[in-house]
């Protein structure tokens, strides 16, 4: 075990080390990059002449932190995703940095497991170095949940805001400037973005349509639609979108009072899956050599396999019923 401890350690170090020593490099790179910029050298508009059009400066970083992690994210369509699921959990972060969290985590929780686990048991330190790899996307999911539901509690008031401020006179891509000086946010960021696409030469329709696909809620599919529409067709946008921000209220209270109604249905739930985790925890240091016959025997391979895959259909069914789409 103190073998294996000290094994761990100096590899942990040199990974370090040498992820300070390339950073460090990288980062002397884009100084001399942008020294270049603003000097504006000969080379460099020798280089602009002779060679294609430019990349983006977040996807040159990305090649650089990680070209063989981003090769295969794009490879396998995971790179888009993960832009996708940060931008929406408006967190600054970088996709190939998560997947480098992601494969250190897991390094970390095996050799944790390895530890603590008996050594025969390698599927179970397998396992419980994949839960902790997933750590940094449950903390990404659980960040863009909480954001998520905070704009669209503040979005019905936000419609109503628009519509009182057209009436005053103002223009509507006013009217979504004017959002981000009176709310908080995600709205106010994300209605500021949209203004700014607009104001900098995007068209209405594609500010708007950009803004669903970074806010995938139906009530703002909804809005965008109903924008969309007046603009084709005419009529009163200041009234639709005040019976608009009254459905929305409204869905909004009728799901709260589900939520409620529907709260013991989870922990319920919840509770059924997770007890026999927690026997089969306790087992492990109580009477190790009765859980060893699930795992030694191939007989003890299917009921434990037949186990797990009952309890996940009784955790999904109890999820199904209480989950109620309004």
């Amino acid at each position: 075990m103190t073998q294996t401890i000290l094994i761990f350690g100096v590899i942990w170090a040199g990974a370090m080390v040498a992820y300070y020593l390339v950073t460090r490099a990288f980062r002397n790179a884009d100084v001399g990059k942008m020294k270049e910029r603003i000097l504006d050298s000969p080379a460099k508009e020798k280089k602009q002449k002779a060679g294609p059009t430019q990349q983006a400066l977040l996807t040159a970083e990305d090649q650089q932190t990680g070209r063989l992690v981003t090769r295969i994210l794009k490879k396998f369509e995971v790179l888009k995703r993960l832009e996708t699921l940060l931008e929406q959990a408006g967190l600054r972060w970088r996709p190939v940095r998560v997947v480098h969290s992601c494969l250190a985590l897991f390094l970390t929780g095996f050799m944790v497991a390895r530890i603590f686990i008996p050594v025969p048991y390698v599927a179970f330190q397998l396992v419980f170095g994949a839960l902790t790899a997933l750590l940094p996307v449950a903390y990404i999911a659980r960040v863009r949940s909480k954001r998520l539901f905070k704009f669209e509690e503040m979005f019905p008031e936000s419609l109503e805001f628009v519509a009182r401020s057209m009436r005053a006179g103002h223009a509507f891509s006013v009217s979504l400037e004017m959002l981000h000086r009176e709310f908080q946010e995600p709205l106010a960021g994300e209605f500021r973005r949209t203004f700014d696409e607009h104001n900098l030469g995007l068209p209405l329709e594609s500010a708007l349509l950009k803004l669903a696909a970074r806010v995938p809620l139906l009530d703002v599919h909804f809005f965008v639609s109903a924008v969309l529409l007046q603009k084709r067709t005419g009529g009163n946008l200041a009234e639709i979108l005040d019976k608009l921000a009254y459905v929305i209220r409204e869905r909004f209270k009728l799901r709260g009072k589900i939520r409620a109604i529907s709260a013991h249905g989870k922990m319920t739930g919840t509770a059924l899956t997770l007890i026999p985790v927690g026997v089969a925890v306790l087992m492990f240091y109580v009477n190790p050599g009765y859980v060893g016959f699930f795992i030694d025997d191939e007989t003890g391979h299917y009921m434990m396999g037949g186990a797990i895959t009952l309890q996940l259909i009784g955790y999904a069914v109890i999820r199904k019923i209480v989950a109620i789409e309004v």
